[in-house]
Order: structure tokens, then sequence, then C-alpha cells
């Protein structure tokens, strides 16, 4: 890599140089009101669900739907997304999607469950992987390669979804308390209205944007056999496994976990409390993050996912055996450090071990499938664990599945000590790159 490659890449890691710019803070800004929605669905959807009559199996089998949605749609979004480049076409229909949030549940999701609670499931967990669990690999893969582009860290901007998350659950506690509980649901449609807003003037480098404009991409095209060889690669394989049982189980474990608090939680307002810890822990969740990509940098990106698989298991474990007021709230809290080593490890993983031109992909199927995959397979059977044999014996289970895949995975996964993250070109112009809007 040329010195100047070299310099802008440290400069890309440096936050300080990153403020000064306001490329940072609009991709910042995407983060933010697209974690906004992703945050009120997960923190309010078991509440919201329950209080209309539905149970835990059924919420269970909405997650189960929106997993295998995502699992038929993620590797579509990563060919697309990697041959689209920082094109903003998929994006935006995730954005869309966004917007008719509260207007589907406010007018087709009461009607449905009148019906039937199953129908309701399944159409509301189709609908929702739209906008989360396959929108979501759009938005981080797209958001990537822009930090990429843009020459900053990709950590440093990702925080911003850790400070979306934080600030919304103390809106929508309040919102819940002293509105009404389907007011969450018109506030995720502002902020895909602002996000909408957000994602039409984000810039991009001149010469990737006239390469979009000419229908090219600095991407090479996926084909079967690039696909073909990126599974026999036993690192991606590794990869793989450790997302199906770690990454989806920390979805599964927190889908229900707000019913399992407000049980537990010795407090006149067990839900407000609920949503005041998830707010502390998700603040706390962004001042990691800021150190995260410097940590994961000093240990390596597998001992990173090592170290997050580890955090949860001690948190199930933990939130099985004890149950009290205090350390519920420690259990969740345990998550902000859990959830920034897995973000940032994931990321630096791929782009280290994997072809960086087809890094959506490989996050597509590597991370997005396979999380999809572990979601689909375990929401309806701990859903129904819960209501078969308790919460805490299905968090024993969880435990050892966790343990286990972890091991697996490890062995297969090779260290990814010494490699440089990868840069989005090999030479970069001594100025700051021409921006323009696409």
């Amino acid at each position: 890599m040329s010195t100047v490659a070299q310099s802008t890449a440290a400069a890309s890691g440096s936050l300080r140089a990153s403020l000064k710019r306001g490329v940072f803070w609009n991709y910042g800004g995407l983060y933010f009101f697209y974690f906004a929605i992703w945050q009120i669905f997960f923190t309010f959807h078991g509440l919201w669900l329950k209080d209309n009559g539905m149970g835990e199996g059924n919420i269970g089998l909405i997650n189960t739907v929106m997993a295998i949605t995502a699992l038929c749609l993620q590797p579509l979004y990563g060919y697309l997304q990697d041959r689209l480049g920082l094109k903003k076409h998929l994006f935006s229909f995730v954005v869309l999607c966004g917007a008719m949030v509260g207007p589907f549940f406010a007018f087709v999701m009461p009607p449905l469950m009148d019906w039937n609670m199953v129908g309701a499931a399944v159409v509301g967990g189709m609908f929702m992987a739209l906008v989360l669990l396959a929108g979501v690999s759009v938005v981080e893969a797209y958001n990537e390669r822009a930090s990429r582009a843009n020459g900053f860290e990709y950590g440093h901007a990702r925080l911003f979804g850790s400070i979306a998350g934080g600030t919304i659950n103390l809106v929508g506690g309040w919102l819940w308390a002293n509105v009404n509980p389907d007011s969450i649901w018109w506030a995720a449609t502002f902020c895909a209205l602002v996000l909408g807003t957000l994602l039409y003037t984000a810039r991009v480098p001149q010469q990737e944007a006239q390469a979009a404009a000419k229908g090219e991409s600095s991407s090479t095209k996926v084909s079967k056999d690039t696909v073909k060889r990126l599974f026999r690669d036993r690192s991606f394989v590794g990869f793989v496994v450790l997302m199906f049982g770690t990454a989806a189980l920390y979805d599964v474990f927190d889908q229900q976990f707000s019913i399992y608090f407000t049980d537990h939680a010795a407090a006149a307002d067990p839900t407000r409390l609920f949503t005041n810890v998830v707010a502390i822990q998700i603040f706390a969740e962004a001042a990691v993050m800021l150190v995260a990509p410097w940590f994961v940098n000093k240990i390596g990106a597998k001992r990173g996912l090592q170290l997050f698989a580890a955090i949860l298991i001690v948190r199930v474990l933990g939130s099985a055996m004890i149950t009290n007021t205090e350390a519920l709230i420690a259990w969740r809290l345990l998550a902000a450090i859990e959830m920034p080593l897995m973000l940032i490890s994931v990321m630096k993983y791929i782009t280290r071990m994997f072809d960086v031109k087809i890094s959506a992909t490989a996050y597509m199927l590597g991370f997005g499938v396979a999380k999809s995959i572990g979601v689909a397979a375990f929401s309806l059977p701990f859903g129904a664990a819960y209501e078969a044999i308790g919460f805490q014996n299905a968090y024993f289970i969880m435990a050892g599945v966790i343990l286990t895949v972890t091991v697996i995975a490890s062995l297969l996964m090779r260290s990814d000590k010494g490699r440089e993250d990868a840069a989005f070109v090999e030479e970069r112009p001594e100025e700051e790159p021409e921006l323009v809007t696409a």
C-alpha cells in the first residue's frame, strides 16, 4: 500500500478527524434514524403484542417468519448491493418500507389479530423483515462500503446507531406511558421520513458516482463460482457457524427478555424500568463503540467474536440463575459490551479474511443469512419452550447451544491477527475527494 493510502487508512481510524467532516455526520444520521426504527420494534413489540392478546408462542412465530423472509431475500440483496456499489436504490426501498410501519400497526395488524393470531404473526413477520432483518443487511453493507469510500472508520459512524437506541428507548417509554402504546409505531414512521431525507443528501466520492452512473461498479461480479469459493473457505464456514449460533441467539434471547424482566423485576412500573435500563445500556454501548475498533485491532476480529460469545453465555446463564432486580439489570447492561464487539469484529473479519470486492455478498451470506437461519430455527422452539418449561430452563438449553457452536466455529476459523483492514481503493489522491450527491 502506498504512503498516501497508509495515511488515509490511519486518518480513517481517527474519530477527531471524522468529526470535522460533514459527510461523517450525514452517514451517522443514517445510522441514527434507521436504528431508531429498529429499537422501537425490538424493545416494544413483545409488550405491545402481548397487551393485544398474542401469546409468547405466536410472538416467537413473528420472529421466525421475519428470519425466514430475510433468509430468502438476503442472498439476492447481497448480489444486488455488490452490483449497485454505492447507488441507493435498495436502501431507498428499505426506507419506504420503514415509512409504512405506523400505518401497518394502526390499520393492518389489529384486524388481522382479531381474525387469526397465527395469520397476523405470519403477515407481521413478513412485513417487518423488509424493514429489519433483511433491511439491516442492506443498511450495514452500504454504510460499511461508504465508510471505506469516504475514508472514516465504520465503527465510529455506527456508534450513532447505539445513541439512537438509547434515545428512542427514553422517548418510546415516555410515549408508551403518557400518550398511548400505538404512538410508538408512528414514531417509527417519522424516523423513516427523516432517514429518507438524509439518504437523498448522502454523498459519495466523485469517481464512484461516475462509475455508478455508467452502470459500472468497482466491485467484481458475483458469480456462482465466487460463492462456491467462499463456501470452500474453512474460515468462512466457521464464521457462518458462529453467526448461526451466537448472533442469532443474541436476538432470540432479547426477543422476549422484556417479558421475563417485567415478570421478575420488583418495581412499581417494571415496563418503564426496563425501557430506562435499555436506554442506559445503549448509551453505554455507544461509549464502548468509540474504543471497540482500537480494541478489536489489538486482539483480532476472531478473538473479538469469541469474547462476544463468552459474554452472551454469561448473560443467558446469569439470567437463568439469578433473577433479582439488580441482577437482571446487570445482565441487560452487559449487552453494552457485546454488541460493539460483535459488529466491529464481524466487519473487520469479513474485510480482512475474504475478497473485499464482494464484501456485501460475504456479509449477507456469512452474517445475514446465517443469522436469519439461526433466528428461524430457534425463535419458535424457544418461544414454545418458554411456555412449556419456563424461561429459566430454556435459558440453560440456550447457553449450551451457544457454547457448542462457539467451540466448533473456533476450530474452523483462521486467525486474522497481522492482517490489515482493507481500503476502498489502493491509491487515493492527496486532496480530499470531490463529493457529489447520488
